[in-house]
């Protein structure tokens, strides 16, 4: 690493933090400065269906450094944290053989974790376990998750369909909470690499205040046009891509169903919903995290934390 760092494990840096907290253009001078690949780690970005949505870096300043991973998932496909992590895991190999440094960055905090310290391993879910568990409505399975994993039930939001079927399907399926398994997580990186791990630390006003001029920009950029082609696949429903921030609202517009102006509004109030979420996670799962405002900061950060024992 061109800071002066020296470590007999290659070097792994990270930059999380919430949507609209400044990650990208961080990254960017960062990477420049200690000859760095950037790699991402934002479940949206993935897609290729979504470049204006997602906020993916612009052409231009993905010429400035390397960056992987970004728009190399067709919209029908399923992202998920394993598969990423995968794929991670390549590109942090190939980047360090290039002689470049991996800078990891993006919101998507399951991912990290997932590639950091591991998988849980989870056996196969039985097929009429998951059946019977995806046939429940979002209020039941809160309510079924709330009675046979109780502690599992408490962290997460009562609207949060995805994890709340994933724990009840996993207590059905194997009797043991999820939180059990993840505490026997397998695979993970920061054994071999020196993770150098940092969360960009923005005041949550000037946070949520970025949100509706950064979704007027996507709507100036042809977000609905951007939307409208996807839509116009005819994919399944339970495609992630579906479900990123932008997609209803945008996809509204282009229907006729909702006004710009009540689009922007509704999208601005779930993109400040999912800021919360990424904060929280950020003060539970990467508490000891090194907090940074700016790149200066970050660069002294990179450059003076030890490695870990």
């Amino acid at each position: 690493m061109r800071s002066g760092v020296v470590t007999e494990r290659p070097m792994v840096a990270v930059i999380a933090g919430p949507t609209a907290s400044g990650k990208s253009a961080m990254a960017i001078m960062i990477a420049e400065a200690i000859m760095g690949t950037i790699i991402n780690a934002d479940a949206s970005q993935l897609y290729a269906d979504l470049h204006i949505v997602s906020a993916r870096p612009a052409v231009d300043d993905e010429a400035r450094v390397p960056h992987r991973l970004y728009g190399v998932l067709d919209g029908d496909d399923i992202a998920n944290a394993a598969r990423w992590a995968a794929m991670a895991r390549t590109a942090i190999a190939e980047t360090l053989a290039a002689g470049r440094v991996p800078l990891l960055v993006g919101g998507t905090g399951l991912y990290l974790t997932t590639l950091i310290d591991g998988i849980a391993p989870v056996p196969d879910i039985d097929p009429d376990v998951r059946a019977r568990v995806r046939a429940l409505s979002t209020p039941d399975a809160a309510t079924a998750l709330a009675q046979e994993d109780p502690p599992l039930a408490a962290r997460l939001m009562a609207g949060d369909q995805q994890r709340l079927m994933r724990g009840l399907e996993v207590v059905r399926s194997t009797g043991r909470s999820l939180l059990a398994w993840q505490a026997e997580r397998q695979g993970g990186i920061a054994a071999d690499h020196d993770i150098r791990a940092l969360v960009v630390d923005v005041p949550r006003e000037a946070l949520r205040a970025r949100v509706e001029p950064r979704l007027r920009a996507m709507l100036a950029s042809g977000a609905v046009a951007e939307v409208s082609a996807l839509l116009a696949r005819g994919l399944d429903p339970d495609r992630p891509v579906l479900r990123a921030l932008g997609v209803a609202e945008f996809g509204a517009v282009a229907a006729g169903t909702l006004t710009a102006e009540a689009a922007i509004a509704s999208a601005a109030t779930a993109t400040r919903r999912y800021q919360k979420r990424q904060l929280t996670w950020a003060r539970s799962q990467a508490a000891s995290w090194i907090r940074v405002a700016d790149t200066d900061s970050a660069m002294a950060a990179l450059a003076r934390r030890d490695p870990p024992a």
